[in-house]
């Protein structure tokens, strides 16, 4: 790419930090402290900052189109299964790392603060679970908060690229049919959330953006589909949806202004640049390695035996900054040597 993707980049630091903050919101004795102190805030973290994950659903299915079929083409001639080893690949090595990150934090904090919120150690079979992406279908107890969503990211890209790696002139046509079977059907009952198609309405709708912002008839098309949207809320209003269909929109939009040759490129001074940068290429470690920070921050609030949102609330603060910190470090020493690794393997 030419230029550096802004609004791309943008949104995927604000959901990563939403999400971030739902958790620091949600457990352990800093939440309550924060809850205490600022409790309308605290709610809002708690019950809407965790919908942010819609917006990496849907961006998740605009950029694995734009790699997998980016001229309008099936994959019928593509590898698929190196395709899939190398979305494994991308994923699993690091999030393994992490796991075991996590593991080795939960066995600290458990000695200063035993908390129902902190993972015992798992058996053998479970960590293979958890590395093999099986752990929510298996109802396997978590390691760590959020893996869910990587196990479910694996499924959704390897959907859509066997959709069109078989389905030649009709793959998007299927895809289109999936994502509203998923809206009008299966996002509506939870009993279906281990599997892909639970969350293919929102990654449908990524996708499509992008195939629909290349087109001669763009606009016809991105209004269809929030038509179809629109229609699906009508059935059953879901708040994350309003939030997939309007980030699939921003999508399509900025997608759209390219293709006529106008990217959105806001110029920036250097340094923030490359500071926006780094945390967008940390978002995934963010996700991996938070959750690990937040527990031995709760024990350490524990262990000062204070009662101060004023303490609470530098905690929580320094938490955070580790946290990102953390993550920048682990893109550097883990994330990226075990990717070049994979790609020299392949």
């Amino acid at each position: 790419m030419k230029h550096r993707e802004f609004h791309i980049d943008g949104l995927k630091i604000l959901a990563s930090q939403l999400i971030v903050l739902h958790h620091f919101a949600a457990y352990g004795p800093l939440a309550d402290a924060l809850d205490g102190a600022t409790p309308r805030l605290s709610d809002w973290f708690y019950d809407y900052a965790r919908m942010a994950v819609q917006v990496f659903l849907v961006l998740g299915g605009f950029l694995a189109a734009r790699s997998l079929a980016p001229d309008h083409r099936s994959l019928s001639t593509l590898p698929l299964f190196r395709l899939v080893w190398q979305r494994y690949w991308r994923l699993v090595p690091a999030f393994a790392v992490a796991l075991l990150f996590t593991m080795a934090s939960s066995a600290l904090a458990r000695h200063w603060l035993p908390a129902d919120f902190i993972p015992n150690t798992p058996t053998w079979r479970e960590f293979l679970a958890h590395i093999t992406l099986l752990n929510g279908i298996l109802e396997v107890d978590s390691i760590s908060v959020g893996v869910w969503y990587v196990a479910i990211d694996f499924q959704l890209y390897v959907l859509l690229a066997l959709m069109l790696w078989l389905g030649r002139a009709w793959a998007k046509a299927a895809v289109v049919g999936l994502m509203l079977v998923s809206l009008f059907y299966f996002n509506r009952n939870p009993l279906w959330d281990p599997w892909a198609i639970y969350f293919f309405g929102a990654y449908g709708l990524g996708a499509i953006a992008y195939w629909a912002a290349r087109s001669s008839r763009a606009g016809g098309w991105l209004l269809l589909f929030a038509a179809l949207c629109v229609a699906a809320l009508a059935v059953d209003f879901r708040g994350r949806l309003v939030l997939a269909l309007v980030t699939a929109s921003l999508l399509g939009w900025v997608q759209w202004h390219s293709v006529q040759g106008r990217p959105f490129a806001p110029t920036m001074p250097p340094p923030w640049a490359r500071g926006l940068r780094a945390l967008s290429n940390s978002s995934y470690a963010l996700f991996l390695v938070h959750f690990s920070v937040l527990m031995l921050g709760n024990a350490w609030f524990s262990r000062l035996n204070s009662a101060s949102a004023a303490w609470a609330g530098l905690v929580l603060l320094t938490c955070w900054l580790i946290s990102m910190a953390l993550a920048i470090l682990f893109v550097r020493w883990v994330e990226r040597p075990l990717s070049r690794l994979g790609s020299t393997g392949s």
